[in-house]
């Protein structure tokens, strides 16, 4: 397994300097390892304003048209954190890992950062790709990772001037970073890192696919060197509208906008919105769903057509009848 290249901050000017007096080779992007799962129960993340930033960061991306792809060298990486150093108040000790496209910053024993930093973020960056991208992110992002509450509330105030109204973590697009409290798991790591690959790959990718696809890897691992979404802390609440007969069909699902997926019975919409991925997963129709969907987009933009096509479904209320039933009868844990 490659090494995480782990960067004390006594050693940024040093590897600032020595990265900017040499030409660099582009670094590659991390591969698929075999690790531990990485998938935690995660609370739910989706607070208002962080949605809200992440409405506005996808018109503008949307508006710009398809990304281009990124390529970083070392002395990107270096320029980076020397920049990053700025940020980080003297009086604490951090430890640094490059982990492309990503840079890992943590408040934990440096031993832990670079196992975090390898088992899951490498790991899920290399499964997302291997499923579903070909271009990596298309800026350097960081991931702060901070070791309990108290220093994930005390650090996103004086690092960033925010109060989370989550005590998960988040993303901030304005800061390019995922501030996470890794004392309440990993989930929400890697549904977080699902969204840049989303943005730079997909674009014109809609609410219901793009948090679909966060949501499912919450709760995560491998299974025949796959990345795999389990049932997670998402299913009471879904069994609990199925049963009451609050789920909306899936064209209205697939035809939300951001307002209406974000605003309107979130919850609801969260949990259909994964456990529709779920079953396309456990049915070997989501990969495909999401290529098929990614080149159909213009004819498509919903993605409703082509999940009929995906399925074999010309009868949508039939199949969210059997999907229903399906649903309740999975359990977790």
């Amino acid at each position: 397994m490659r090494p995480a290249k782990i960067v004390t901050l006594a050693a940024v000017m040093a590897l600032a300097s020595s990265a900017c007096s040499a030409a660099r080779q582009p670094t590659s992007a991390p591969a698929s390892q075999p690790a531990a799962a990485a998938g935690h129960a995660a609370g739910n993340a989706e607070a208002a304003p962080a949605r809200q930033e992440a409405n506005a960061a996808a018109e503008a991306t949307r508006a710009n048209g398809l990304a281009r792809p990124a390529t970083f060298t070392d002395a990107d990486y270096a320029a980076h954190i020397v920049r990053l150093r700025q940020k980080i108040p003297a009086w604490e000790r951090f430890t640094v890992v490059v982990e492309p496209p990503f840079v890992v910053i943590g408040d934990e024993p440096p031993d832990q950062v670079r196992r975090r930093a390898v088992q899951t973020v490498r790991w899920a960056a290399g499964g997302l790709k291997n499923e579903y991208f070909s271009k990596d992110p298309d800026e350097i992002l960081d991931i702060w990772l901070f070791k309990d509450d108290a220093s994930y509330r005390r650090h996103a105030r004086s690092i960033f001037g925010h109060n989370p109204s989550t005590p998960f973590g988040y993303y901030s697009d304005s800061a390019k970073a995922l501030i996470m409290n890794v004392a309440t798991g990993g989930g929400t790591l890697v549904h977080e890192i699902v969204h840049p690959f989303i943005a730079s790959n997909f674009p014109n990718c809609p609410a219901w696919l793009n948090e679909g696809l966060g949501s499912l890897y919450e709760q995560s691992g491998q299974r025949d060197g796959r990345i795999v979404g389990y049932t997670n802390w998402r299913l009471a609440g879904l069994q609990k509208a199925v049963r009451t007969g609050r789920v909306p069909s899936f064209k209205t699902l697939a035809s939300m906008s951001s307002h209406q997926f974000y605003d309107e019975d979130s919850g609801t919409n969260y949990a259909q919105a994964r456990y529709l991925c779920y079953y396309l997963q456990e049915h070997g129709l989501l990969k495909k769903f999401y290529k098929d969907f990614h080149a159909n987009q213009v004819a498509d933009p919903t993605g409703y057509q082509t999940l009929k096509a995906v399925l074999g479904e010309d009868d949508m209320a039939a199949f969210k009848a059997k999907w229903e039933a399906y649903v309740l009868k999975l359990r977790f844990p």
